[in-house]
């Protein structure tokens, strides 16, 4: 099976923390940038972040900057997303993504998608 499969999200208070997972399988992760997206209901899908193949390079949103930190692990095939700082606009479906393209390539193609996982922040 070719798939990324993303875990972690949950329900949590804001000002909480939540550590989400992407785990790859049946390709060459090592070769492969992985991005951060969410899509909340009635809203664009928002890139939030991007780790590059090698991990040297990372990016963030805005909207996340301070509170967000992207990671990987090469050896475990699986890239983290440490949230804290949490806030109710923070609240979406979190999906990752594996592309060849660079982290500063805008539009870029993504070979493959994982489901997504819900991350719900209410008090």
């Amino acid at each position: 099976q070719l798939q990324l499969v993303e875990s972690g999200g949950g329900l949590v208070q804001p000002g909480g923390s939540l550590r989400l997972s992407c785990a790859a399988s049946g390709f060459e992760f090592q070769y492969y940038a992985i991005d951060w997206f969410r899509q909340a209901p009635g809203k664009e899908r928002e890139g939030v972040s991007c780790i590059s193949s090698s991990g040297g390079s990372t990016n963030y949103a805005d909207s996340v900057k301070g509170r967000f930190t992207i990671s990987r692990d090469n050896a475990k095939n699986t890239v983290y997303l440490q949230m804290n700082s949490l806030k109710p606009d923070d609240t979406a479906v979190y999906y990752c993504a594996a592309t060849l393209r660079d982290c500063t390539v805008v539009d870029k193609f993504y070979d493959y998608w994982g489901q997504g996982t819900q991350v719900t922040v209410s008090s």
